[in-house]
Protein backbone atom coordinates (compact mmCIF):
# COMPACT_ATOMS: atom_id res chain seq x y z
CA UNK A 1 0.00 0.00 0.00
CA UNK A 2 1.12 3.59 -0.58
CA UNK A 3 2.60 5.73 2.13
CA UNK A 4 1.17 9.26 1.74
CA UNK A 5 3.77 10.71 4.14
CA UNK A 6 6.65 10.10 1.74
CA UNK A 7 7.86 13.04 -0.37
CA UNK A 8 7.08 12.56 -4.06
CA UNK A 9 10.70 12.00 -5.09
CA UNK A 10 11.06 9.24 -2.47
CA UNK A 11 7.99 7.53 -3.88
CA UNK A 12 9.73 7.55 -7.25
CA UNK A 13 12.87 6.17 -5.59
CA UNK A 14 10.79 3.35 -4.09
CA UNK A 15 9.42 2.53 -7.55
CA UNK A 16 12.95 2.32 -8.91
CA UNK A 17 14.04 0.16 -5.97
CA UNK A 18 11.19 -2.19 -6.80
CA UNK A 19 12.52 -2.55 -10.35
CA UNK A 20 15.95 -3.37 -8.93
CA UNK A 21 14.55 -5.91 -6.48
CA UNK A 22 12.47 -7.79 -9.05
CA UNK A 23 15.39 -8.01 -11.46
CA UNK A 24 14.05 -5.60 -14.08
CA UNK A 25 17.13 -3.48 -13.37
CA UNK A 26 19.78 -6.03 -12.29
CA UNK A 27 23.24 -5.14 -10.91
CA UNK A 28 25.41 -3.60 -13.62
CA UNK A 29 22.42 -2.56 -15.74
CA UNK A 30 22.55 0.95 -17.15
CA UNK A 31 19.76 3.18 -15.84
CA UNK A 32 17.53 4.54 -18.64
CA UNK A 33 17.64 8.26 -19.32
CA UNK A 34 15.60 10.66 -17.20
CA UNK A 35 13.33 11.24 -20.19
CA UNK A 36 12.64 7.53 -20.68
CA UNK A 37 12.09 6.95 -16.97
CA UNK A 38 9.69 9.91 -16.83
CA UNK A 39 7.69 8.44 -19.71
CA UNK A 40 7.75 4.91 -18.31
CA UNK A 41 6.91 5.74 -14.69
CA UNK A 42 4.65 8.73 -15.41
CA UNK A 43 6.57 11.15 -13.20
CA UNK A 44 8.16 14.48 -14.05
CA UNK A 45 11.84 14.65 -14.95
CA UNK A 46 12.72 16.80 -11.89
CA UNK A 47 11.23 14.10 -9.63
CA UNK A 48 13.12 11.40 -11.52
CA UNK A 49 16.32 13.43 -11.12
CA UNK A 50 15.78 13.80 -7.35
CA UNK A 51 14.98 10.09 -6.99
CA UNK A 52 18.18 9.11 -8.81
CA UNK A 53 20.13 11.47 -6.58
CA UNK A 54 18.57 9.78 -3.54
CA UNK A 55 19.52 6.30 -4.78
CA UNK A 56 23.01 7.48 -5.66
CA UNK A 57 23.47 8.79 -2.14
CA UNK A 58 22.48 5.39 -0.71
CA UNK A 59 24.93 3.55 -2.94
CA UNK A 60 22.16 1.75 -4.84
CA UNK A 61 23.19 3.28 -8.18
CA UNK A 62 26.58 4.50 -9.36
CA UNK A 63 27.37 7.17 -11.95
CA UNK A 64 30.42 6.89 -14.20
CA UNK A 65 31.52 10.06 -15.94
CA UNK A 66 30.81 9.93 -19.65
CA UNK A 67 29.01 6.57 -19.41
CA UNK A 68 25.89 7.18 -17.32
CA UNK A 69 24.32 5.66 -14.20
CA UNK A 70 24.26 1.94 -13.40
CA UNK A 71 22.72 -0.31 -10.75
CA UNK A 72 25.44 -0.96 -8.16
CA UNK A 73 26.67 -4.40 -7.19
CA UNK A 74 24.61 -4.34 -3.98
CA UNK A 75 26.54 -7.07 -2.15
CA UNK A 76 30.29 -6.44 -2.22
CA UNK A 77 33.17 -8.57 -1.09
CA UNK A 78 34.52 -5.74 1.04
CA UNK A 79 31.60 -5.12 3.37
CA UNK A 80 28.04 -5.85 4.34
CA UNK A 81 26.32 -3.33 2.11
CA UNK A 82 24.34 -0.46 3.64
CA UNK A 83 22.47 -0.26 0.33
CA UNK A 84 21.32 -3.86 0.66
CA UNK A 85 20.24 -3.34 4.25
CA UNK A 86 18.25 -0.27 3.22
CA UNK A 87 16.35 -2.40 0.73
CA UNK A 88 15.67 -5.06 3.37
CA UNK A 89 14.41 -2.42 5.79
CA UNK A 90 12.09 -0.63 3.37
CA UNK A 91 10.75 -3.51 1.29
CA UNK A 92 9.07 -6.22 3.36
CA UNK A 93 9.07 -8.81 0.58
CA UNK A 94 12.87 -8.75 0.48
CA UNK A 95 12.93 -10.50 3.87
CA UNK A 96 11.36 -13.54 2.22
CA UNK A 97 13.92 -13.48 -0.59
CA UNK A 98 16.64 -13.48 2.06
CA UNK A 99 15.04 -16.42 3.87
CA UNK A 100 14.92 -18.35 0.59
CA UNK A 101 18.67 -17.80 0.24
CA UNK A 102 19.24 -18.75 3.88
CA UNK A 103 17.32 -21.99 3.37
CA UNK A 104 19.61 -22.98 0.50
CA UNK A 105 22.94 -21.85 1.90
CA UNK A 106 22.47 -22.77 5.56
CA UNK A 107 21.15 -26.19 4.60
CA UNK A 108 24.38 -26.81 2.67
CA UNK A 109 26.47 -25.31 5.47
CA UNK A 110 24.94 -27.74 7.98
CA UNK A 111 25.49 -30.63 5.55
CA UNK A 112 29.20 -29.88 5.18
CA UNK A 113 29.62 -29.09 8.88
CA UNK A 114 28.32 -32.57 9.71
CA UNK A 115 30.91 -34.01 7.31
CA UNK A 116 33.91 -31.80 8.02
CA UNK A 117 33.69 -30.36 11.54
CA UNK A 118 36.90 -30.70 13.54
CA UNK A 119 37.02 -31.17 17.29
CA UNK A 120 37.60 -27.44 17.65
CA UNK A 121 34.56 -26.75 15.43
CA UNK A 122 32.42 -29.08 17.53
CA UNK A 123 33.53 -27.28 20.68
CA UNK A 124 32.59 -23.90 19.19
CA UNK A 125 29.23 -25.20 17.93
CA UNK A 126 28.48 -26.71 21.36
CA UNK A 127 29.44 -23.47 23.08
CA UNK A 128 27.17 -21.43 20.77
CA UNK A 129 24.33 -23.92 21.17
CA UNK A 130 24.55 -23.95 24.97
CA UNK A 131 24.63 -20.14 25.11
CA UNK A 132 21.51 -20.04 22.94
CA UNK A 133 19.76 -22.69 25.06
CA UNK A 134 20.56 -20.84 28.29
CA UNK A 135 20.53 -17.12 27.49
CA UNK A 136 21.64 -14.65 30.14
CA UNK A 137 19.04 -12.15 29.00
CA UNK A 138 15.54 -12.24 27.55
CA UNK A 139 16.21 -9.13 25.47
CA UNK A 140 15.39 -9.65 21.78
CA UNK A 141 18.63 -8.32 20.30
CA UNK A 142 20.71 -10.40 22.71
CA UNK A 143 18.81 -13.59 21.85
CA UNK A 144 19.03 -12.77 18.14
CA UNK A 145 22.80 -12.39 18.40
CA UNK A 146 23.07 -15.83 20.05
CA UNK A 147 20.86 -17.40 17.37
CA UNK A 148 22.92 -15.74 14.63
CA UNK A 149 26.17 -16.89 16.23
CA UNK A 150 24.97 -20.51 16.27
CA UNK A 151 24.31 -20.46 12.53
CA UNK A 152 27.56 -18.57 11.92
CA UNK A 153 29.82 -21.15 13.59
CA UNK A 154 28.03 -23.94 11.71
CA UNK A 155 28.81 -22.14 8.46
CA UNK A 156 32.47 -21.76 9.46
CA UNK A 157 32.60 -25.48 10.26
CA UNK A 158 31.62 -26.25 6.65
CA UNK A 159 35.22 -25.39 5.67
CA UNK A 160 33.95 -24.13 2.32
CA UNK A 161 35.57 -20.69 1.94
CA UNK A 162 33.19 -19.56 -0.80
CA UNK A 163 30.14 -20.46 1.28
CA UNK A 164 31.63 -18.80 4.37
CA UNK A 165 32.50 -15.66 2.43
CA UNK A 166 29.04 -15.47 0.84
CA UNK A 167 27.25 -15.68 4.18
CA UNK A 168 29.71 -13.27 5.81
CA UNK A 169 28.96 -10.71 3.10
CA UNK A 170 25.32 -10.89 4.21
CA UNK A 171 26.10 -10.92 7.93
CA UNK A 172 24.23 -7.77 8.94
CA UNK A 173 21.21 -8.62 6.83
CA UNK A 174 21.17 -12.15 8.26
CA UNK A 175 21.28 -10.79 11.80
CA UNK A 176 18.37 -8.49 10.96
CA UNK A 177 16.37 -11.46 9.65
CA UNK A 178 17.04 -13.35 12.89
CA UNK A 179 15.98 -10.31 14.92
CA UNK A 180 12.75 -10.14 12.93
CA UNK A 181 11.97 -13.79 13.70
CA UNK A 182 12.78 -13.28 17.40
CA UNK A 183 10.58 -10.18 17.63
CA UNK A 184 7.65 -11.73 15.81
CA UNK A 185 7.77 -15.43 16.68
CA UNK A 186 9.33 -15.90 20.12
CA UNK A 187 6.33 -14.50 21.98
CA UNK A 188 4.18 -17.22 20.36
CA UNK A 189 4.77 -20.34 22.41
CA UNK A 190 4.15 -22.82 19.58
CA UNK A 191 6.50 -20.99 17.20
CA UNK A 192 9.20 -20.57 19.83
CA UNK A 193 9.03 -24.27 20.72
CA UNK A 194 9.44 -25.17 17.04
CA UNK A 195 12.51 -22.95 16.71
CA UNK A 196 14.09 -24.45 19.83
CA UNK A 197 13.33 -27.98 18.56
CA UNK A 198 14.82 -27.24 15.14
CA UNK A 199 18.01 -25.87 16.67
CA UNK A 200 18.37 -29.02 18.73
CA UNK A 201 17.83 -31.21 15.66
CA UNK A 202 20.45 -29.27 13.67
CA UNK A 203 22.91 -29.46 16.55
CA UNK A 204 22.43 -33.16 17.16
CA UNK A 205 22.70 -34.07 13.45
CA UNK A 206 25.98 -32.18 13.11
CA UNK A 207 27.44 -33.61 16.31
CA UNK A 208 26.41 -37.11 15.23
CA UNK A 209 27.93 -36.65 11.77
CA UNK A 210 24.66 -37.04 9.86
CA UNK A 211 24.92 -34.63 6.88
CA UNK A 212 21.59 -35.38 5.21
CA UNK A 213 19.70 -34.98 8.49
CA UNK A 214 21.61 -31.78 9.26
CA UNK A 215 20.76 -30.33 5.84
CA UNK A 216 17.09 -31.28 6.12
CA UNK A 217 16.77 -29.87 9.65
CA UNK A 218 18.50 -26.59 8.78
CA UNK A 219 16.46 -26.10 5.62
CA UNK A 220 13.18 -26.88 7.32
CA UNK A 221 14.08 -24.54 10.19
CA UNK A 222 14.39 -21.55 7.85
CA UNK A 223 11.34 -22.58 5.82
CA UNK A 224 9.26 -22.80 8.98
CA UNK A 225 10.38 -19.32 10.08
CA UNK A 226 9.38 -17.96 6.67
CA UNK A 227 5.97 -19.65 6.90
CA UNK A 228 5.45 -18.34 10.43
CA UNK A 229 6.23 -14.76 9.44
CA UNK A 230 3.97 -14.99 6.40
CA UNK A 231 1.15 -16.27 8.61
CA UNK A 232 1.56 -13.24 10.88
CA UNK A 233 1.63 -10.91 7.90
CA UNK A 234 -1.56 -12.41 6.58
CA UNK A 235 -3.19 -12.00 9.99
CA UNK A 236 -2.07 -8.44 10.58
CA UNK A 237 -1.59 -7.27 6.97
CA UNK A 238 1.94 -6.23 7.81
CA UNK A 239 4.93 -7.31 9.88
CA UNK A 240 5.50 -5.31 13.03
CA UNK A 241 9.27 -5.06 13.26
CA UNK A 242 11.04 -3.82 16.34
CA UNK A 243 14.69 -3.01 16.87
CA UNK A 244 16.73 -2.36 13.75
CA UNK A 245 13.70 -2.69 11.46
CA UNK A 246 11.28 -0.44 13.33
CA UNK A 247 10.46 1.88 10.45
CA UNK A 248 7.23 1.66 8.47
CA UNK A 249 7.67 -1.18 5.97
CA UNK A 250 4.50 -0.71 3.94
CA UNK A 251 5.49 -0.91 0.31
CA UNK A 252 3.80 1.00 -2.42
Amino acid sequence: MKNPSLPAYQKVARRLEGLILDGTLPPGKKIPSERRLAEKLQFSRPLIREALKELRGRGIIETHHGKGSFVAEIVTAASDSDALNHLFRDHAETLYYLLEVRELLEGQAAYFAALRATEEDRHRISKAFNAMENPESGEAKFNASLDHRFHQVICEASHNPVLVHTLQSLSRALLNSVLTSVNNLYHRREQRDKIVQHHRQIYRAIMDGEPEQAKMSASWHIRDIKNGLQDIEREEQRLIRAGLWSEDLNSE
